[in-house]
């Protein structure tokens, strides 16, 4: 049809055979052309229109289908490297973080690829002992126990080498692989260590195959030689947050201070277990950056715990944390660390809340029972939690799934303790376990 004919109108007759009506994707992606003229005719009023090789209009189509067909690009090439034990880029790790919310359970699903690649449906269990509760002279801003807290939290000088054992033996009753010992302070001095060593004793003497991590502050040297010499397997400590931002939190001591005890503790042969916590005012490139520094360290726990903003505290009322932004930093540290012990700590039960069973199909290990100053959900809830999305607890006996100790240390009838909320946000100051007369949650 030459180009100076009139255009057709409908009706019956050989061009109505020749067209066909566009379609509402047609129509909306705004690229129609007639048959027999060129592409990008305007239409007009009253014609048949068709467009074969649609083309989405930038503002309209493209975005949406772009993002999309992105988003899926990455998950597959960040599944692809993590299986292969390669970490993200930055660029990958930013990327991840500013996942839309629509391709939120394709980013779980991708890291949860990872996870299962390394650890199955395996989940170990942690259980924290508080040795010394409060009255640290360190000033972090985001610890209840720091210089100048006013937080109505526990406080106590250290406990017996026999009630921490005793502590410890109710956590390992209720299906913990790993017992944690934590006193507050900025280091330990050498009769603190002698403390602890003892304690280490005792817990390797009733339960060998249980792990014991220690978490005492800085060391200083052969401190770290002395614990690996007692049976300790591990050490905690945390970097927290990127360097960049570490002065923002911490005045008493230095992010390098940090560094130098995790190198201290991973040269005397112990398993170095470092984290963050996020939630504390910090932007997405300071969680990448100290995602890589936990990846340099070699560290092979990292506890991702998420702020607790106690009243009494710099940081009380900041809620800046949401369900969704919490898996988020959980895949993205997934991802640059994919062969790492990637552990859900503390402030899940109130960040994550609903959407903790998504969070567990992220991570490989959570932490049993209450935290150091603050409780957490009912242990036997947790472990219903975890059977019902049909994960393993490492060393369960029978099909996997652990139960909470019978008895005066079974986590259903333990009481809830007689502490008020710190706060309008309902976080439940500790009152039950190490350093009360209630008995712990486990």
């Amino acid at each position: 049809m030459s180009r100076d004919r009139p255009t057709p109108t409908r009706g019956p007759g050989p061009w109505r055979k020749q067209t066909t009506c566009c379609g509402p994707a047609q129509r909306a992606a705004g690229h129609l052309v007639e048959v027999g003229r060129g592409a990008g005719v305007t239409r007009r009023e009253g014609s048949w229109v068709v467009n074969q090789t649609p083309t989405p209009r930038p503002d309209v189509l493209a975005p949406a289908l772009d993002r999309a067909h992105d988003a899926r690009a990455l998950f597959d090439v960040l599944v692809a490297q993590g299986v292969r034990g390669e970490p993200a880029t930055r660029a990958q790790a930013l990327a991840v973080l500013r996942t839309a919310d629509e391709d939120l359970l394709d980013l779980v699903a991708a890291a949860g690829r990872v996870r299962r690649h390394r650890f199955g449906r395996r989940v170990r269990l942690n259980y924290l002992v508080n040795l010394k509760s409060g009255l640290c002279p360190e000033d972090c801003t985001y610890c209840s126990q720091r210089l100048g807290s006013t937080a109505q939290v526990l406080k106590y000088s250290w406990l017996s080498a026999e009630d921490a054992v005793a502590a410890a033996r109710a956590g390992i009753a209720g299906g913990a692989r790993r017992v944690c010992l934590v006193a507050s302070g900025r280091g330990p001095s050498d009769r603190d260590l002698t403390r602890v060593t003892a304690m280490v004793g005792g817990i390797k003497t009733e339960h060998p195959d249980v792990e014991v991590c220690a978490c005492l502050g800085l060391l200083r040297e052969g401190q770290a030689e002395r614990l690996a010499a007692a049976g300790a397997d591990a050490y905690n400590h945390n970097l927290n947050t990127s360097e960049a931002a570490y002065a923002d939190i911490c005045t008493t001591h230095e992010y390098a201070d940090r560094v130098e005890t995790v190198e201290r503790a991973r040269g005397a042969g112990l398993s170095s277990c470092s984290g963050l916590v996020a939630g504390m005012g910090e932007s997405d490139e300071d969680l990448v950056e100290v995602a890589f520094a936990l990846r340099a360290l070699g560290a092979d726990s990292v506890p991702v715990n998420f702020l607790v903003p106690f009243e009494g505290t710099p940081l009380a009322g900041t809620w800046d944390l949401t369900p969704q932004r919490c898996l988020r930093i959980l895949a993205m540290v997934r991802f640059v660390c994919p062969t790492a012990e990637l552990r859900l700590a503390a402030g899940r039960e109130v960040h994550l809340r609903s959407l903790q069973p998504l969070a567990l199909e992220i991570v490989s290990s959570i932490f049993l029972g209450d935290y150091l100053t603050s409780e957490g959900q009912a242990a036997q809830t947790d472990l219903d939690l975890l059977a019902d999305g049909g994960f393993v607890v490492e060393g369960a006996d029978g099909d996997g799934r652990a139960t909470a100790a019978p008895g005066e240390h079974d986590a259903t009838t333990v009481a809830r303790g007689t502490g008020a909320a710190s706060g309008e946000n309902a976080v439940t100051v500790r009152r039950r376990g190490p350093g009360t007369s209630v008995a712990p949650n486990a």
